[in-house]
């Protein structure tokens, strides 16, 4: 049960972080499914941390459920998430993995322990992420468009002004990538990951100086704004990568979290406040979320990279970058928010750059419907094959 919900995991939350990439053309989607799988599962089995809070990020109280209960409860969260996860990928809805997995988890303890079992505290927190992430990545992402637009674009020599501002961005989405990684990944110190990061922000800013300027040449009867798009057509493939990668390496774990918890609890029979998940429930949320991506991905990466608006590889740079921003501002102030959720605000936020015109509302609303009852819909599942197994 837990392979299948890696493989979902895989059709759906996995699909985001290359779907802009595909959307502008940067990558076409057999390639972004080749790299996704390899990213994902190198993230996930290489730097995913081993010990995570229990799958439902301290959704629960414990000491209201015994080991048994604890068994039977995440198998019931297991299947929940995978039939939420499992329709929405159908339809090519994005839908929060760790919102699927905590509201089955929430629906077997209400079930199980009552509502005491719940930290009600949390719920609020997760509930307000729905509206906060989307809206911070959006915000991000129409700001960091507009400053492409008015830095480049609308310069009357836009390939010089790529050429002076480029490298920049390149730099400070190479900062944003190590920064984000040794702090939240390899668990190293605040400001030696900020000295990291700005020392490959500096070696980055003056290697890409270099090549842009000798290797980016315009083309005979090639217009120049295409000679623009294929600036930022590298860099898009880079910041997709890091999200994929970073996505594995953070999130895989809780994903394969309920196997975890059925693995302690049968060995150990208890489960305390952390679960120490072994590599071979890593590989096996690895391998699941790579089949995953092959075998589903492309729904969601039509959604997502397509169907909301219309991508370029500037937009679809702006959209990642302020997606990885965004993630990394909310670890910094401990806000819990949803990486899907981010990207479509991101998405969104792009779209809007353009006016209310260059977003299709009808796509969104979809969307925005599918996240609002993703935690009821999984809790409720969670809840009936909870009964039915007990």
């Amino acid at each position: 049960m837990g392979f299948a919900l890696a493989m979902v995991i895989g059709g759906n939350d996995v699909a985001n972080s290359m779907a802009t990439a595909v959307g502008a053309k940067a990558i076409t989607v057999k390639q972004a499914v080749i790299i996704a799988a390899i990213l994902e599962f190198t993230g996930a089995f290489f730097f995913g941390s081993h010990v995570t809070s229990t799958i439902t990020k301290g959704i629960l109280n414990t000491s209201f459920l015994p080991g048994d209960v604890m068994v039977y409860g995440a198998i019931s969260a297991l299947i929940g998430a995978f039939v939420w996860l499992g329709v929405a990928t159908i339809f090519g809805l994005p839908v929060s993995t760790t919102h699927s997995v905590i509201g089955g988890m929430v629906g077997f303890g209400i079930l199980a322990g009552g509502f005491e079992a719940v930290d009600w505290i949390k719920m609020v927190l997760i509930v307000s992420s729905w509206f906060l992430s989307p809206f911070l990545g959006g915000l991000l992402a129409y700001i960091v468009f507009k400053l492409i637009a008015a830095l480049i674009l609308k310069k009357d020599a836009p390939i010089n002004a790529a050429k002076r501002y480029a490298p920049l961005f390149i730099s400070f989405t190479f900062f944003i990538i190590i920064f984000l990684f040794a702090l939240k990944t390899l668990n190293i110190d605040f400001f030696l990951s900020l000295i990291t990061g700005v020392v490959v922000f500096l070696l980055t800013l003056a290697g890409s100086k270099f090549i842009i300027n000798r290797y980016i040449k315009k083309k005979d009867n090639e217009d120049r704004y295409d000679v623009v798009e294929r600036i930022f057509r590298r860099m898009q493939v880079i910041t997709s990568c890091y999200v994929s990668l970073s996505h594995g390496a953070n999130d895989v774990a809780n994903a394969v979290g309920p196997l975890a918890v059925v693995y302690i609890a049968l060995t150990a029979g208890t489960v305390g406040t952390t679960v120490e998940i072994p590599a071979w429930i890593l590989a096996i949320g690895g391998f699941g979320i790579a089949l995953g991506v092959g075998l589903w991905g492309k729904r969601v990466m039509h959604t997502v990279g397509t169907r909301i608006t219309t991508l370029n590889n500037t937009r679809g740079f702006s959209i990642d970058f302020s997606a990885a921003t965004s993630v990394l501002l909310a670890s910094v102030f401990g806000m819990p928010v949803s990486t899907t959720h981010t990207v479509v605000g991101a998405v969104t936020g792009v779209g809007m750059a353009r006016g209310f015109e260059g977003v299709n509302a009808g796509v969104l609303k979809h969307i925005m419907w599918a996240w609002l009852v993703t935690v009821p819909v999984a809790g409720v599942i969670s809840m009936l094959i909870y009964m039915v197994i007990t």
